[in-house]
């Protein structure tokens, strides 16, 4: 019987552990390299079928890597983007290295700002999972104070398996915490 609560007390941190590292935040590379952000090269290799193959959730940042001296990036609503008209954006950035925060649920629409750009494909449409667990608790930076890494999404993904990898610790978490807990068992058992 005293195995037990060291044993739960492990559980415990370890399925806090996981929960936590899973809610860190993800810088993801646009179109999946650096200067994605570009005409597309054709109609078959687009930044909206990159964007379709992937999740994204409140709290992710995107990052375009691009030439700030010619093109720019702008947030649009869903009327400007379907006309490709960039004299209204919600938001213009034109850095170079862009970087935005998905701040909420649904969809979110950016084009090109230079001229022609947006009518030859240079444009997407991300959305965001509504959130399952909101108010979570945990600093959204990790709590370790440092940056979060890019992940450079690969444009080619096709399947559920290249979805990002909070969907592999938010596995972690539920099988590890079953195997704890099938151990706690068997352990207060013995």
């Amino acid at each position: 019987m005293g195995i037990i609560v060291p044993v739960l007390t492990l559980v415990f941190l370890l399925l806090t552990t996981v929960s936590h590292a899973a809610s860190k935040p993800r810088m993801i590379l646009v179109g999946g390299s650096a200067q994605a952000w570009k005409v597309p090269d054709s109609s078959t290799n687009t930044l909206n079928q990159w964007a379709e193959n992937n999740r994204f959730k409140v709290g992710d940042i995107l990052v375009w890597k691009y030439d700030g001296k010619v093109d720019s990036v702008l947030k649009v609503t869903k009327e400007d983007y379907d006309t490709c008209n960039t004299a209204n954006p919600l938001k213009q950035f034109n850095d170079g290295d862009t970087e935005i925060e998905l701040e909420n649920s649904g969809a979110h629409f950016f084009i090109s700002g230079a001229p022609d750009h947006c009518a030859k494909g240079e444009k997407i449409h991300i959305v965001v999972l509504a959130e399952r667990n909101p108010g979570g608790g945990g600093s959204r930076d990790g709590g370790d104070g440092g940056s979060p890494m890019v992940t450079p999404v690969s444009p080619q993904a096709k399947t559920p398996a290249s979805a990002p990898a909070h969907n592999a610790a938010v596995g972690l978490n539920v099988g590890s915490g079953l195997f704890l807990t099938a151990v706690a068992i068997g352990l207060a058992m013995a």
